[in-house]
């Protein structure tokens, strides 16, 4: 393979002069620029990535992180990060943390060897003030995808998730649901705390809230399986669920099956998220739905900004809050 000193003595110019021509920093003439480049061209040169970036400490190259690629929400995201990504001329690596914070810390730390430009990490993981303090220490810019941080140097957003399971309460007693289930996410996450918050607000409005309606899941098919199992031994009265995510969903539609119910007619069910897999089911699973592509376009638009030093739309000293819209999607599953 030819080196950077093999286009220079071809060239006929010294290494730092390619160098400069490369990483197009410093004056060049055009006439030597052109000589240069055709060196490059003959010897099939080209330049090493992470060499350039230990030179200019930067080498055009995010990070995403992400605690559960089994997820079908997660590839869905993936793709919109890598898509965004590639638009800006960036390439993406993944880290899969398995649901672990230790895990999401560690690559971090690895993402900076590799002198990654900017970090993207979804919300899942749960850190801490310690936690916090370390990825500020790391100096790389950072954005957290649906979730509000309390801190200056981490830029957040989040979806409406309050907003989204007032709507989906809503809707389950627009159909005539009375008795309304919720088989809510992991307590330690954010977007599991917020979309209990706003199914517990919905009802207590209409005085129908009732603390044993409510299963834990921990956002698995599997989890939604036996939470619908447990919610209607206890409470066969039970005419309408809503889980926390669609996973779940599909988890309950499966233990309604199971148990001879008629889905909507005895019990009506919906899901958040909005992952294309729920069309895949019979009968279609209701959703709200969460802009997926949106939020990867717009969290690499601005980790770039952040990268760059530039103000995004929303000011660069802010913390950025309630951004991503959600929507009711119904399908036969809220379909009387």
């Amino acid at each position: 393979m030819a080196t950077i000193r093999d286009v220079a003595k071809l060239a006929g110019v010294s290494v730092a002069t390619v160098s400069r021509v490369i990483n197009q920093s410093g004056y060049v003439n055009k006439q030597t620029e052109d000589k240069i480049m055709k060196s490059m061209r003959e010897l099939q040169y080209t330049p090493n990535t992470l060499a350039r970036g230990l030179a200019n400490k930067k080498t055009d190259s995010i990070a995403l992180i992400i605690p559960n690629i089994t997820n079908p929400f997660f590839p869905e995201l993936v793709q919109a990060v890598e898509d965004a990504a590639n638009r800006y001329g960036y390439t993406l690596l993944l880290g899969n943390s398995y649901n672990n914070e230790e895990n999401a810390l560690q690559y971090i730390h690895i993402f900076k060897n590799r002198f990654v430009d900017g970090v993207l990490i979804f919300a899942s993981h749960q850190f801490d003030s310690k936690d916090l303090s370390e990825i500020d220490k790391i100096e790389i810019p950072t954005f957290v995808i649906d979730k509000a941080l309390d801190n200056n140097q981490i830029f957040s957003a989040k979806n409406r998730n309050f907003m989204g399971a007032t709507m989906a309460v809503e809707h389950l007693q627009t159909i005539g649901c009375r008795h309304i289930a919720h088989i809510r996410g992991p307590e330690k996450l954010f977007p599991a705390r917020e979309r209990f918050r706003g199914y517990q607000d919905a009802l207590e409005k209409t005085g129908d809230f009732n603390p044993s309606y409510v299963e834990n899941g921990d956002f698995s098919m599997e989890s939604g399986v036996e939470a619908t199992l447990r919610l209607l031994d206890k409470h066969p009265e039970i005419d309408g669920i809503f889980a926390a995510n669609d996973l779940m969903a599909v988890g309950s539609l499966k233990a309604l099956q199971r148990q001879g119910k008629k889905v909507p007619d005895q019990v009506a069910l919906i899901g958040y998220d909005g992952i294309q897999l729920l069309q895949m089911f019979e009968p279609e699973i209701s959703t709200i739905a969460i802009p997926i592509y949106d939020i990867g376009n717009a969290a690499v638009s601005i980790l770039i900004d952040l990268i760059n030093g530039k103000e995004n739309r929303f000011g660069i000293n802010s913390n950025i809050m309630d951004e991503f819209e959600v929507k009711l999607i119904q399908r036969a599953t809220t379909t009387k």
